[in-house]
């Protein structure tokens, strides 16, 4: 659990931030939030560890932050959507608008209503989200790797390169 530790964290991060109505606008400029967060995932495994992070694990620890984020987001923003009384009114606002529009074969119509209810708005908002938000948290990471990797110390010479003091007249 603690391997994951920052993964989680770095998901909280893109999670709260990236649902939070006025603050998430700042996700249309190439998922900031979530790049951002994948960063954090790297910086705090970083911060944990005495030798540098290898590319596989900050990755991995973008790739869970991005799927631990989508999920959190999903979560908050189906709860706001629901709680806020002008989101069943835009719902059907929208229904409104395509029965209106003769240019939206019914098929279609059919399918954004099926869409716009409850469970089938929440899994559509997770499928579009999951891998949105995995691919952009390992960018980030691997931004966040490149940032905040610690540097590698140069070895150690080899004992035979190594010239000997001698006292004076020995």
């Amino acid at each position: 659990m603690k391997r994951y530790q920052p993964a989680l964290f770095g998901g909280l991060f893109i999670g709260i931030l990236s649902s939070l109505p006025m603050v998430s606008v700042v996700n249309l400029c190439c998922c900031l939030w979530v790049i951002i967060g994948g960063g954090l995932t790297v910086y705090l495994q970083q911060q944990s560890k005495p030798e540098p992070v290898e590319a596989g694990e900050a990755v991995l620890g973008g790739l869970v932050a991005g799927l631990v984020g989508a999920i959190i987001s999903g979560i908050i923003s189906f709860a706001l959507f629901s709680m806020i009384a002008g989101g069943v009114d835009t719902a059907e606002q929208i229904r409104q608008a395509m029965e209106q529009n003769s240019e939206v074969p019914p098929e279609v119509r059919d399918m954004i209503n099926n869409l716009m209810q409850g469970q089938n708005f929440m899994v559509l908002l997770f499928m579009i989200n999951i891998p949105i938000y995995a691919v952009f948290s390992m960018l980030g990471a691997l931004l966040g790797l490149a940032i905040f990797k610690k540097k590698t110390p140069p070895p150690a010479p080899p004992m035979a390169d190594v010239p000997t003091l001698r006292a004076p007249g020995l």
